[in-house]
């Protein structure tokens, strides 16, 4: 069980001690409350707006990820400085080390935002400083800053955009005139064997092979009637006289002199259509000589044979050299023909490939004129950007400290001290002071106790001691804290030092 009477003692015994550390923090604390200077937040709030020309889709992208990079941009080392010299946001004769500087622009320096599935994506921006001015100035010098910033990200992007697919236009467009002018050159190489000609080739490949056959037909009969009429002159003596076949040449020679005489009972022999015609008889009769063979090269003993001979001998070589002709042009049409099935894997293959590159080409023109909307867009400010709503003002009442969270916090303090001194100074007393704690350490119940009878001198002393704490307390520290304020430096300004040591603020 409790003794309350015990420890009531005993806080009385402690109390002047107690006291001075309660009364050493409240005064602290309520010193720090009252000097410590008002401070003055101002704010802006921004608004991301959508395109107003193309859909999120073409212009837009992550709001948040947008303005989280905003946010970063300006919270570099090289905008914040500038800021603050450019406001004169610690004064021309501060001490603070750029760094020191730095910490205190980020820690002064609030940014939030706000959004959502089906909300507005907002961010607010605000500042803290002991002047109002300054506060207001700052949060204005961070809008400019964010709206500058974005609008060089997007229009850098739109034209970062643009130049990307004005080469990669140019380039698809080399590539595929490469491509053009090598698929030109295979087909120009291989003229001869490429698929898209292969039925002609075919179809006259079955020509010249049905004229063959009907030249071998001819060449053929033309020998079975040579030895049809030497045969017959040898048992007769006699050459029929429609024994010979006439060549083109010789009908042809026939039928311009038919015409000839058909022309003469009407014109005259001057007349300009019937010298036309006797110089064409001229020259089929020319032909007709030239295709005639000489007498000494089978001289039979009888002209009319001879002569038979000789055209049928004329008509047989001429049917061979047309043969050979044909024969060639066959071998030629069976090579092509048997060269174009790896042509045309090898003319796929280029022209699979200028597909490939065609494709690409068209994405990317599709892709580059996108771009160019985009890039007219963001440089007429008509697609997704940054406005404000609401900017900065100077404001007109402190936004802080709270100066009663300060005091409070300062008896707390010193309540949480003396609390903690009167705890550690019974954890430290090992001493025997009750017979409760004799039945307890050694299991010992005393007959009767005798308390300590205090003498003149100690009396005395402990007065003196009671004395000297009270006058500890009600003068000497108030005088050493005034001391400190006046002699060393502000107390809040002490305690401010002392709070950001120890990281607590």
């Amino acid at each position: 069980m409790i003794d309350l009477r015990f420890y009531w003692s005993l806080l009385m015994r402690r109390l002047p001690v107690m006291l001075a550390l309660i009364i050493i923090c409240s005064a602290f604390g309520a010193t720090w409350a009252i000097r410590a200077p008002s401070t003055y937040s101002a704010s802006a709030r921004l608004l991301v707006e959508n395109p107003r020309i193309l859909d999120s889709r073409d212009t837009g992208g992550d709001e948040a990820e947008m303005l989280q990079v905003i946010e970063q941009q300006l919270m570099t080392r090289a905008n914040l400085i500038d800021v603050a010299n450019k406001l004169n946001v610690f004064g021309r004769d501060s001490t603070l080390s750029v760094d020191e500087k730095l910490d205190q622009m980020r820690a002064d320096t609030s940014i939030r935002r706000s959004g959502g599935r089906d909300a507005a994506t907002m961010m607010l921006v605000s500042f803290t400083s002991q002047n109002p001015r300054i506060a207001a100035g700052v949060v204005n010098e961070y809008t400019t800053l964010i709206l500058g910033t974005n609008t060089r990200n997007r229009v850098g992007l739109a034209e970062n955009r643009l130049a990307f697919f004005q080469q990669e236009v140019e380039r698809l467009s080399q590539d595929l005139d490469g491509q053009n002018a090598r698929i030109l050159e295979f087909k120009r190489e291989n003229a001869a064997s490429l698929p898209e000609n292969l039925q002609y080739r075919q179809d006259r490949q079955s020509l010249l092979q049905e004229r063959v056959a009907r030249m071998e037909s001819d060449v053929a009969m033309l020998q079975a009637q040579r030895a049809e009429m030497v045969r017959l002159f040898e048992q007769t003596g006699n050459v029929p006289t429609n024994a010979a076949p006439q060549t083109p040449e010789q009908q042809q020679l026939a039928a311009l002199r038919a015409e000839l005489n058909g022309v003469l009972g009407v014109y005259a022999e001057d007349s300009p259509r019937v010298r036309a015609l006797r110089g064409r008889i001229a020259n089929a009769e020319r032909v007709v000589e030239s295709q005639a063979v000489p007498a000494d090269a089978g001289d039979t003993g009888n002209s009319l044979l001879d002569v038979n001979l000789s055209q049928i001998d004329s008509r047989m070589t001429m049917l061979e050299n047309e043969r050979k002709q044909a024969d060639a042009e066959l071998q030629s049409l069976a090579d092509s023909i048997s060269a174009t099935a790896a042509n045309a894997i090898a003319l796929g293959a280029l022209e699979r490939d200028q597909q490939n590159i065609q494709a690409r080409y068209n994405a990317a023109v599709a892709s580059l004129d996108q771009a160019r909307q985009v890039e007219r867009v963001e440089t007429s400010a008509q697609g997704q950007r940054i406005s404000v709503i609401e900017a900065a003002s100077v404001p007109s009442q402190p936004s802080g400290p709270n100066r009663k969270k300060i005091a409070l916090a300062g008896i707390g303090l010193g309540l949480g001290l003396a609390g903690g001194f009167f705890v550690l100074m019974e954890l430290l007393n090992n001493t025997i002071r009750r017979p409760a704690e004799m039945r307890s350490r050694f299991q010992i119940t005393p007959l009767a106790v005798i308390p300590h009878i205090e003498g003149r001198a100690e009396r005395r002393r402990r007065q003196a001691f009671r004395l000297a704490a009270i006058l500890a307390v009600v003068i000497v520290i108030p005088l050493g804290l005034w001391g400190i304020h006046t002699q060393y430096m502000p107390l809040d300004l002490l305690a401010q030092k002392i709070v950001t040591r120890l990281g607590l603020g």
